[in-house]
């Protein structure tokens, strides 16, 4: 009995070395290309798989060495699938912080342009204008000093609002 279940045992272990075999592929004499693990006697065929046998992962300096030559490597190993995700992940995540900041400088131009064209239609309004001083004295600007306020308020508004 003991016998009879490591010669079962043996055989279960010895089931997948069966299964690596290698892969050939020939051309057939009508011309057709065929695929198999024991290519005929009289055809030139070539190993195209060892099983088991994995490709080793290129040095970090092939992976960067350009669009150019993956075209030409052909498929992606997972590694390579994972950096190229990560990248684009990165790219997604900058552009998308580029966009918010871009969204948010307009927002704030737009802020500074409606305040500008609020402050020169008050200047150019002709009412008296009042300020308070350091004391908490409340005065208000003669002539020249409001002409001047409304060429700051000019020069704000052609600045903000292009």
């Amino acid at each position: 009995m003991k016998s009879l279940a490591w010669t079962l045992l043996a055989a279960a272990c010895a089931l997948p070395l069966a299964a690596h075999a290698q892969v050939y592929k020939w051309v057939d004499e009508n011309g057709k290309v065929r695929y198999g693990d024991t290519p005929p006697p009289k055809a030139k065929a070539k190993v195209i798989a060892t099983p088991g046998a994995r490709s080793p992962a290129p040095p970090p300096a092939a992976a960067n060495a350009g669009k150019a030559n993956d075209a030409k490597k052909g498929p992606l190993t997972p590694a390579e699938q994972e950096m190229e995700f990560r990248k684009r992940v990165k790219e997604a995540q900058e552009s998308a912080a580029k966009a918010e900041k871009e969204s948010k400088e307009k927002e704030a131009r737009q802020q500074n342009c409606e305040s500008a064209r609020a402050a020169l239609r008050n200047y150019q309004s002709g009412q008296r204008i009042a300020r308070t001083n350091a004391e908490g004295e409340r005065y208000f600007l003669d002539d020249a000093q409001v002409a001047e306020e409304a060429s700051r308020a000019q020069q704000a508004v052609s600045q903000w609002c292009q």
